[in-house]
C-alpha cells in the first residue's frame, strides 16, 4: 500500500510541475510576443521563480496523490464520475462552491501571510518578484505551499463534485494563479471593466497587491476584498 501510495504521489508531483512548466511557459512565450520587452533582464529572477514553483510542485502533488490513490483504490473521497449521480444544474453548483471555497482560504491565509512575521519568514519568497512574472505563480516558501496544498484535497471528502468540475477547477486554478503575474492585461477592457469583471480578478487587480502589498488579497473574486474594505480596484494597464 505505501509503494502505491508513494507512486501516485510521485505521479502527481509530476503532473503538476509539468503543467506548470507548459502553463507559465506558454503565457512566458506569449508576454515575449505581446509585450517585448517586458522580461528583459529578469532572468536571474526567472531561475528563482521556477525552482521554488517546482519545489511547490511536490508539496501540491502529495496530498493530490494521496487523495487521488484513496479515490481509486478505496472510494475516500466525494468526487464522482457518473454525471446522472446529482442533477445537472449542480455541475455549475459545485465549480463556484469550489472556487468559492478555494477563494476564502486563499483570502484568509494570505491576508495572514503578510503579517510582518510570516511575511518575513514565507511569503517574502513570493513578493521577491518584483515585478512578478508568468513564471512566478507557483514560486512559494515551503510554507506557504503547504497552504495552498490541502484545500482542494480538503474539500473533496466534503463537498461531492464530478471529475470533470474538478478538473474545470484546477484549470481555472493554474491559469489565473498564472495570467495574474504575468505584468500585463490579458483580458479585454470591456470585460475588465464590466459588472463581471468588477468582481472577478484579473492581472490588473493583482498587479496592484503586488506595488502596495497591503491591498487585493484575493484568488478569483473581489468579494472578500470588498467586505473587508481591502480592495483598491486596479493598477494602471501596462
Amino acid at each position: 500500500m505505501l509503494v502505491a501510495v508513494l507512486l501516485s504521489a510521485l505521479a502527481m508531483t509530476a503532473i503538476v510541475a509539468v503543467r506548470y512548466l507548459l502553463t507559465s511557459g506558454g503565457f512566458a512565450f506569449a508576454t515575449r510576443i505581446v509585450r517585448p520587452g517586458l522580461y528583459e533582464g529578469l532572468n536571474p529572477q526567472i531561475r528563482k521563480e521556477i525552482y521554488w514553483s517546482l519545489a511547490s510542485a511536490a508539496i501540491y502533488g502529495v496530498p493530490a496523490g494521496v487523495v487521488a490513490w484513496g479515490w481509486q483504490e478505496l472510494g475516500w473521497t466525494r468526487i464522482y464520475t457518473d454525471i446522472g449521480a446529482y442533477p445537472l444544474w449542480y455541475l455549475p453548483l459545485s465549480l463556484f462552491i469550489y472556487l468559492f471555497a478555494h477563494d476564502t482560504w486563499f483570502y484568509w491565509t494570505h491576508r495572514w501571510m503578510h503579517r510582518p512575521k510570516w511575511f518575513r519568514i514565507a511569503h517574502a519568497v513570493h513578493h521577491a518578484s518584483r515585478p512578478p512574472t508568468a513564471w512566478a505563480a507557483m514560486s512559494f516558501h515551503p510554507i506557504e505551499a503547504i497552504t495552498g496544498a490541502v484545500v482542494i484535497p480538503v474539500l473533496v471528502f466534503i463537498v461531492p463534485v464530478h471529475i470533470g468540475v474538478l478538473g474545470l477547477v484546477l484549470a481555472i486554478m493554474t491559469v489565473m494563479g498564472v495570467t495574474n503575474h504575468m505584468g500585463w492585461e490579458m483580458f479585454p477592457r470591456w470585460l475588465v471593466h464590466s459588472r463581471l469583471g468588477n468582481w472577478l480578478i484579473t492581472a490588473s487587480h493583482h498587479q496592484r497587491h503586488h506595488d502596495e502589498y497591503r491591498c487585493n488579497y484575493g484568488l478569483y473574486f473581489r468579494f472578500w476584498d470588498r467586505l473587508c474594505k481591502t480592495d483598491r480596484g486596479l493598477a494602471k494597464p501596462s
